[in-house]
This record gives structure tokens, C-alpha cells and sequence, in this order.
């Protein structure tokens, strides 16, 4: 288990851009399945023939309103006009935390990923967090240490005082960007705020656990004792390891954050 911490959220969003900010390795997209051959026989002489229906177009869940007020940049070209956005709503020393490369590819890696096993180091928004995961004991008794949550402590107090209406409303402004990386991410036909969704609901899932959680180290790395919770996502386990109070904090922040993506008329 990695002591890094990314959450989105985030889990989440900016467009979740921010969720990136707390919360990465992951299989690539499976690639569709090749066409398959008609199993129809040849109508017989004389027989009109009947097409087949055309394939029914994917259901977007939570659609949003993808008008802009004014023309967005190129994708290549999108950096630097997310980042002073993100830095007029955080606040510029925070974006210290953060990459400024690739951000929106960035963002839509890490919430495509968060509901799966692993996440890809290589596409995090996150720098590390600093100092190391603190762990107690040693064998049998090998858990996370009780002082490991105070390293998350300061980064979960900001990521709660953002403001969430403004937050979404940013992501949405730039919502297009988000949307044409997903697709080219392998998912042409997916909508990415309905995978954003996904990502949050699993989230919301995580088991929050009292005491002490066990641990153990099979190689460099260190594991979830018990095999229910070492199974579950690699979103699931970034909330684990950073304690019950914060992750129930993060928890009430992302439901915000879904409540403003799925039920607001954009």
C-alpha cells in the first residue's frame, strides 16, 4: 500500500480537477470486442430484406449543459487557463500541490480509475504527501499508526472549505475538455460526468472502520490484513488509510459535490 494521498475525489472533480487534489497501475480499457458476423441466413429469392435495428444510443445519466460562454482552448492548449481558474477559486499557494501538466488528462485518468484495483502513478494530479505512512507494531500486530491521519488532516480541512457550487461550476465550464479525453481515454460513446458519478458513489462506499486497522508486508509495500478490504478499490483504500474523521469529512464533501452534478439544471 503507497503512502500517497489523492483523493477524489476525487475524487473528484475539477472537474474534479480538485478532486484530484486529495486523492493512481490500472489495467487500460478493455478494447470493444471486434464486430461480429451476421448469423442471419440469406433471404431467399424474391424476399425483401429487413434491416436490422440500429444500435441504441448509450443513456446519459446525468447530462450536463456543455454551452460555454466563451470559445475554450485547444486541449494542448488548456493548462494554463485551468490553472489560473483553479487558482482564483483555491488560492494560487495551493496549487503548489499539484501538477501542471496534462491536467485535465490527469483528472480524467484518476476518476476513470478510482472505482477499479489499481491506480497509475504515472497520470496522478497530485505531488506526494509529505512525510512517510506512519505505521505501529510488527507482525501480528502490524497496523497503521494513530498519528498517520494528521498527515491528510490539513489537505482534508481545505478540500472541505471549498466552495462546492463554485468548484462545479468550473468543472462544467470546462466540461467539453473533460468529455473529449474520456473518449479518447478508449470510452467514444461514454459520458464521463456519468463515470464521475460512478467514481463518487463508490467512494461513498468505503467502509469506515473503528480502532485500529492491520497490516501486513509481503514485499515493499504494505496490504490490508484482511482480504474484504485489500480486494475493494484503490479509491476505497486512499480513504481507509487516512482515518475514520477524514474520510467521513471527505465523504460529506463529495456528496455535496454530487448532489451539484446530478440534480442542479445546468
Amino acid at each position: 500500500m503507497q503512502p500517497k494521498f489523492w483523493i477524489t475525489v476525487v475524487v473528484i472533480v475539477v472537474g474534479t480537477v480538485l478532486a484530484g487534489y486529495f486523492l493512481m497501475q490500472s489495467d487500460s480499457p478493455a478494447p470493444p470486442a471486434p464486430a461480429q458476423p451476421s448469423t442471419r441466413p440469406p433471404p431467399a429469392s424474391g424476399q425483401s430484406i429487413t434491416p436490422e435495428p440500429a444500435p441504441a444510443a448509450p443513456v446519459i445519466r446525468y447530462p450536463l449543459n456543455s454551452a460555454v460562454a466563451s470559445p475554450l482552448p485547444e486541449l494542448d492548449k488548456s493548462d494554463a487557463g485551468i490553472m489560473k481558474a483553479l487558482g482564483e477559486l483555491l488560492g494560487r499557494k495551493r496549487l503548489g500541490l499539484s501538477f501542471t501538466d496534462g491536467v485535465i488528462r490527469r483528472v480524467v485518468a484518476t476518476v476513470d480509475n478510482l472505482p477499479r484495483q489499481k491506480l497509475p502513478v504515472s497520470v496522478m494530479p497530485l505531488k506526494r504527501v509529505p512525510k512517510t505512512f506512519v505505521t505501529t507494531g510488527e507482525g501480528d500486530s502490524l497496523a497503521i499508526g494513530p498519528s498517520n491521519s494528521l498527515r491528510y488532516t490539513p489537505y482534508v480541512r481545505f478540500f472541505t472549505a471549498i466552495d462546492t457550487a463554485n468548484l462545479v461550476a468550473l468543472y462544467v465550464r470546462f466540461y467539453p475538455l473533460f468529455q473529449k479525453v474520456y473518449e479518447d481515454l478508449g470510452y467514444p460513446k461514454g459520458y464521463f460526468n456519468d463515470r464521475l458519478v460512478e467514481a463518487i458513489d463508490d467512494l461513498l462506499a468505503s467502509p469506515e472502520l473503528p480502532g485500529s486497522i492491520k497490516l501486513v508486508q509481503p514485499g515493499v509495500l504494505y496490504e490490508f490484513a484482511l482480504p474484504d478490504l485489500e480486494a475493494r478499490s484503490a479509491g476505497q483504500k486512499i480513504l481507509m488509510r487516512m482515518g475514520r474523521n477524514n474520510s467521513a469529512a471527505v465523504k460529506t464533501k463529495l456528496r455535496e459535490i454530487q448532489q451539484e452534478v446530478t440534480n442542479r439544471p445546468w
